[in-house]
């Protein structure tokens, strides 16, 4: 057997393993779901989802590698989604919304997990932001790895998803401009962030140089263009919950919250990444805006 098969091998059996985490994440969200099944359906799928999580979580620690949660941000919506649609509908749907959001949002979650499947090369790849963590905190890492990395995650994500709840489930307003409006701005999200991390890919594997930086294409015009698709795609998801029921404006808590998680937490660790290994960047940060995208300054 040849080096490519080996690896390919402890690839797959990475992934199988990883499907059977999410699984068994699965039946314990459904299981503590059950449980507590009396609870408002939001906070029934909080306390589903923070159990799921806790399953993540102990398979990461158990192997070592806390990018067994990397899946979770785009798979646990869609399980959300699907619960809130077929268990909590109100007894007049609007089907039009329904088919429309729920088509966008597995749109975005699986290209994101097939994005993530891609790039994961098994249990001994973990995300390099990790392993940092790993290194700082040491004997504290347990702590970072439930708190930072996948509790606050969790909580985020479950934020952003609550506009679902209206869009979904208890919104009755019938379907008209703002949903349109709704579906250009999720759409288009989803359209740039896929366009980006193409871009992104296909510079990654042609680039010859050491420490080249990615000024092409829509990374010509924003330093993170697939940061703004994803933010962006939250917003989407708000309007979609405006135009639901506009008694539900309390729900821009989630793209607030996803807002800030990428502007404090993800771009300052990429900026600070790329300052240490790509020695043009801190002249690129003057010319090229972070994340809404401007023409260059010359």
């Amino acid at each position: 057997m040849n080096n490519i098969d080996s690896i390919q091998r402890t690839r797959h059996k990475a992934f199988a393993l990883c499907a059977l985490a999410y699984l068994l994440a699965l039946f314990a969200a459904i299981a503590v779901g059950y449980v507590v099944r009396e609870l408002h359906p939001i906070l029934m799928v909080f306390t589903a989802d923070i159990a799921a999580t806790l399953v993540i979580y102990t398979f990461g620690r158990v192997f070592k590698n806390a990018s067994f949660y990397d899946a979770y941000w785009s798979v646990a919506p869609l399980a959300i989604a699907l619960f809130w649609i077929f268990s909590v509908s109100s007894n007049n749907p609007v089907i039009a919304r329904q088919i429309v959001v729920i088509t966008l949002v597995f749109a975005w979650g699986l290209r994101l997990t097939c994005n993530w499947a891609r790039s994961w090369q098994g249990l001994k790849h973990e995300d390099w932001r990790y392993q940092d963590f790993r290194k700082k905190a040491k004997r504290w890492f347990w702590l970072v790895d439930l708190i930072g990395i996948e509790i606050m995650p969790t909580v985020m994500v479950f934020l952003a998803c609550l506009s679902l709840y209206p869009a979904l489930a208890a919104g009755e307003k019938p379907f008209g401009l703002l949903d349109v409006i709704a579906i250009l701005v999720t759409a288009g999200a989803i359209i740039i962030e896929t366009i980006a991390d193409e871009q992104l890919r296909t510079f990654t594997r042609k680039s010859a140089r050491p420490g080249e930086i990615m000024v092409k294409g829509l990374w010509a015009y924003s330093r993170h263009p697939n940061y703004l698709g994803e933010v962006t795609f939250w917003w989407g998801l708000f309007i979609f919950a405006l135009a639901a029921d506009s008694g539900y404006w309390w729900t821009i808590i989630g793209p607030i919250s996803i807002t800030i998680l990428f502007n404090v937490i993800s771009i300052p660790l990429m900026e600070k990444r790329s300052l240490e290994r790509r020695p043009g960047y801190a002249e690129l940060k003057k010319k090229i805006p972070a994340l809404f995208p401007w023409f260059p300054k010359t």
